[in-house]
């Protein structure tokens, strides 16, 4: 972060006009305000309360047994393993996903013997395993890209091991008996997962809009403002109003408007809860309105609720996350069955891992610079079986099912790899292919790209990334990865009217697509259907269906000027 005086603002971003937030005024009574990016919808009024700081690490003790040291590392390692497993199950969706691979993390038989060996040298546990976090933090970070961003979560992780090897209380979040606003320099997946009813909003110092926090807070429908500078020098117990959608904080709130603030949040939720039908602008228009998931676990528990068209985003990595062998054929037709079963149109994403997103059967060597490096289709290039299997398993659960999927490869780059992923999935006998647009050479060729394919999809959150050269976890550049940039938008803008012209759908899968206040910016720029989390759907379908296209329109062509 750059030097700042206490709650002074960051750097306004380059962003097209915003539309104000939809329920409740103004906060008259504020003694003072902050400003942030807002990263999940809805409002919030409460005292705060800091998360508290992790245990303090005492001074290093003479090691009379380094093996009894070693025994408790490993003990330390475990439990924390454990923790974050048990909280997996009980979460379930996209944050048993973060979770699991957490728990990987920690259960990384390096981690533990460069711990195990610093016992050797004379360190007791707890220092061992400062000093072996540190090391394998500081290597993630020089990665940069996905593993740079898991370098924070390597904090995390220190502080419950060295917590376990202390004997204390693992870190967590605060149970002060009453509703509250959760105030942080940032939070770990672990704890945004574990948020109970209690927690009114999220607000953090650091962060960005595609950080885990935003992520998980946007699938819970819990209003959130990442990158706040100034929000920690705040006392505990400050009334604070919390507007998720416009990102900004207002401080010292009046006891009635409190109270008006919940209430306005209330009625538009239970408005919220009523919403039904598809998408659709005021005048008609229509936009398919469809769900992320990764699993059929996802779609059971989440389609009836969010009543979307179908599944815009099928990740596949959930199938792969904690194996040491790639699953079996068998195990992939079997997933992907259950998927197709359960709805009508299912938009499959084949594996998007690689060097940034390392999972352990891929054995990929180590790079320089993951987020440029092997990922995403580029994988089939050392291990083309990989994609070959997950083609078969996809046909074969498409036949057994009577499904007709769509299927899409993430992080193509060149007509080549297009014209060459369609080829293998067509011989397949799968009908529908398409590839994602991540990086701005896809964008600036989507023309040529849709005769070979027949759909796009635009991930917003790698595009900005690229687009900006700015890491999507470094908060004194969030501003950069705001999706209203207007560069961003006439990428996308570029992507649609390529879809226009050649009669094919160009979809929007990434966070910005579950935006109410982005949602009809991306319709007015022609985009033919949003792929979000289930909790978004309802506040995108309310924002639709309050503008005719041509408002929409009108929307997007501010945004860009």
């Amino acid at each position: 972060m750059p030097d700042r005086s206490p709650g002074e603002r960051p750097p306004t971003p380059d962003r097209g006009p915003r539309p104000p937030a939809s329920d409740g005024g103004p906060w008259e009574g504020a003694a003072g305000r902050l400003s942030g990016l807002g990263v999940s919808q809805g409002r919030a009024a409460g005292p705060m309360i800091r998360l508290a700081d992790p245990p303090e690490l005492p001074a290093p003790r003479p090691v009379a047994d380094p093996g009894a040291e070693a025994a408790t590392v490993a003990k330390a390692l475990a439990a924390v393993a454990a923790e974050l497993n048990r909280r997996a199950l009980a979460a379930g969706g996209e944050a048993a996903e973060i979770l699991e691979a957490l728990a990987m993390i920690a259960e990384d038989p390096m981690l533990l013997e460069e711990a195990e060996r610093l016992t050797g040298d004379g360190h007791d546990a707890a220092h061992a395993l400062d000093a072996a976090f540190a090391k394998h933090r500081e290597a993630l970070a020089a990665l940069g890209g996905y593993l740079g961003e898991r370098a924070a979560d390597l904090d995390d992780l220190r502080h419950r091991a060295i917590a376990a090897a202390l004997g204390l209380p693992m870190p967590g979040l605060p149970s002060p008996g009453h509703p509250y606003v959760l105030v942080a320099t940032d939070l770990s997946p672990a704890d945004t997962a574990g948020l109970g009813p209690d927690v009114l909003a999220l607000v953090t110092e650091h962060g960005g809009p595609t950080s885990h926090t935003a992520i998980l807070a946007r699938g819970r429908g819990l209003p959130a403002v990442v990158a706040c500078a100034g929000v920690m020098d705040l006392a505990d117990g400050t009334v604070i109003g919390v507007d998720g959608g416009t990102g900004e904080i207002a401080i010292g709130l009046t006891e009635s408007e409190t109270a008006e603030v919940g209430q306005a949040e209330d009625a538009r939720r239970a408005r919220l809860r009523t919403s039904r039908g598809p998408g659709r602008t005021a005048d008609g228009h229509p936009v398919r309105l469809l769900l992320n998931i990764g699993s059929a676990a996802d779609l059971e528990r989440d389609a009836a609720q969010a009543d979307a068209e179908g599944v815009g985003l099928f990740r596949t990595e959930f199938l792969f996350l904690d194996r040491k062998q790639a699953p079996s054929f068998e195990e992939q037709v079997a997933a992907y069955a259950d998927v197709f079963s359960g709805t009508e149109q299912v938009v499959v994403r084949t594996l998007d891992a690689g060097t940034d997103k390392p999972l352990p059967f891929l054995g990929l060597p180590q790079e320089q610079n993951p987020a440029l490096g092997v990922r995403g289709l580029r994988v089939d290039r050392l291990l083309p079986g990989v994609l070959d299997t997950q083609l078969d398993a996809i046909a074969e659960a498409a036949r057994s099912t009577g499904a007709e999927p769509w299927v899409m490869a993430p992080m193509v780059t060149t007509v080549g790899e297009a014209s060459d992923f369609a080829r293998r999935a067509r011989a397949r006998g799968i009908g529908r292919v398409g590839v994602m647009v991540e990086v701005p050479a896809a964008a600036l060729r989507a023309g040529r790209l849709l005769q070979e394919v027949d759909f796009l999809s635009i991930g917003t959150n790698d595009l900005a990334q690229y687009t900006f050269a700015a890491d999507r976890q470094h908060s004194a550049l969030a501003d950069l990865l705001d999706p209203r940039q207007p560069a961003l938008l006439e990428l996308i803008a570029l992507c649609a009217e390529a879809g226009r012209r050649a009669g094919k759908p160009v979809g929007v899968c990434g966070e910005a697509a579950g935006d109410p206040l982005l949602a009809p910016l991306l319709v007015g720029l022609g985009v033919t259907s949003l792929s979000m989390a289930p909790v978004c759907v309802p506040a995108v379908r309310e924002a639709l269906a309050g503008l005719t296209l041509d408002e929409c329109r009108d929307r997007a062509q501010a945004a860009l000027d």
